[in-house]
């Protein structure tokens, strides 16, 4: 077989696998994805209402004290910056935010791992993939720390970061 033969074999083999990726990729990226249809809720109808209200004994509550909860998104480059002394050097910011429903829980895990010196890469993936609580993931990496002490050191250390941005 020739040199240029050989070559267009090659290529068509290239060709054929980008084209094999390009169909099965989407089948393999979406797979956890579950769709569940939204259910529909009928509102009760007046009467019903109504009825629960004429028995339901009247009570009037107030708030003692209102507290807004202003979310910052651990993507925000104020609150890495402020991190980063907290991670080891190095580290992409961009990348250990990534995940994380907002950055007061990015910060409880960074100021966890730096207190517990428990690997960040190890809180994180059992907070976020595990699904475990704070807590529990320091329990399981470090079982001799003060789980419930070191949890609240580090949402105190979170929220004194996220009120030094605000």
């Amino acid at each position: 077989m020739t040199t240029i033969g050989k070559a267009l074999i090659l290529v068509g083999g290239f060709i054929g696998a980008v084209a094999l990726g390009v169909a099965i990729g989407p089948s393999l990226t979406h797979r956890d994805v579950a769709v569940v249809p939204a259910a529909e809720v009928a509102p009760p109808e007046p009467s019903a209402a109504k009825a629960l209200e004429d028995t339901a004994p009247r009570v009037r509550t107030t708030p003692k004290s209102a507290t807004l909860r202003v979310v910052v998104p651990a993507s925000r480059e104020a609150l890495q910056e402020r991190l980063k002394p907290v991670l080891n050097r190095g580290t992409n910011m961009a990348m250990a935010a990534e995940g994380f429903r907002d950055g007061e829980q990015f910060a409880m895990v960074a100021h966890a791992a730096r207190n517990t010196q428990v690997p960040f890469v190890l809180l994180k993936h059992r907070v976020l993939t595990e699904r475990q609580t704070l807590a529990d993931a320091i329990r399981l990496s470090k079982p001799d720390a003060d789980v419930a002490t070191e949890t609240n050191r580090a949402r105190t250390q979170a929220k004194a970061d996220l009120a030094a941005i605000s």
